[in-house]
Order: structure tokens, then C-alpha cells, then sequence
């Protein structure tokens, strides 16, 4: 299965991509556009998305601002993929802050799973009692 399919992401999506640097891993980046069939998008222009792909590093910033200003674009029901470096790679998130700063941004945390050599992802969602 592709990290893109494991990802959940699939034809007719739009996907913005946040926090994108020379370290982000351009395989996985172009294995999610050939699923989706479309390009990623910087910012949505007032559209909504179905999904945020957030690079995130340890030296980013606050997260739970991140994952606040994440959700700008999404569409309810939508997921923010929090994409950090493994554990023990340069910039590597400690899971406890992830655990910690998703409930603080209105998200909840559903599925880790690792989608390249350096990277991983996390699932947040809003919770379903919201709404």
C-alpha cells in the first residue's frame, strides 16, 4: 500500500500542504499528488480542503498554534496529517507533545503511522462530540 493510500488520500482531494522545507521528503510529497491526481496547494484562497499535510519539527514553533492555524482551510470531517520527523532524527517531536497539544487545538489524536525513511504521521481530527 502507498504511504498516500495509507494515508487515506485519494482522486479529487484537495490537499494543502503547510510547513514545507528542503527537508521534507519529496517522494512521499509526489506519491500523494499521483494519488490524488492533482498538485498540493499552499494555501486555499478561501477554499475549503478535505485534508492539511503539516510538516512539523521540533524548532517550528508552538504546535497547538499550528494546528490551530491548520484548520483555517478545512473542511469539517477533514483530518490534519501532522507529518514530524521519527523519533531520534533531527527535529523529532516527542509523542507526548503531539498527545498534549491536539486536545488544546480542538483535535483529537486517531493513528501514527510512518510514511517514509525520516518521517511519520499522525492523524487529528475534531472530535465527533463537537458540532
Amino acid at each position: 500500500m502507498s504511504p498516500a493510500a495509507r494515508l487515506g488520500l485519494v482522486k479529487g482531494m484537495t490537499i494543502q500542504e503547510l510547513g514545507w522545507d528542503e527537508d521534507c521528503d519529496d517522494a512521499l510529497r509526489a506519491a500523494i499528488e499521483e494519488e490524488i491526481d492533482a498538485d498540493l496547494v499552499e494555501e486555499a484562497d478561501g477554499a475549503v480542503v478535505d485534508a492539511v499535510l503539516l510538516w512539523w519539527r521540533a524548532d517550528d514553533g508552538d504546535l497547538v498554534d499550528g494546528l490551530v492555524d491548520a484548520l483555517t482551510d478545512l473542511v469539517g470531517g477533514g483530518a490534519i496529517w501532522l507529518l514530524t520527523p521519527k523519533v531520534g532524527r533531527p527535529g523529532s517531536v516527542d509523542p507526548a507533545d503531539i498527545a498534549e497539544a491536539a486536545p488544546v487545538a480542538g483535535l483529537a489524536q486517531t493513528t501514527t503511522a510512518p510514511v517514509s525513511k525520516d518521517w511519520s504521521a499522525t492523524r487529528l481530527v475534531a472530535p465527533k462530540s463537537q458540532g
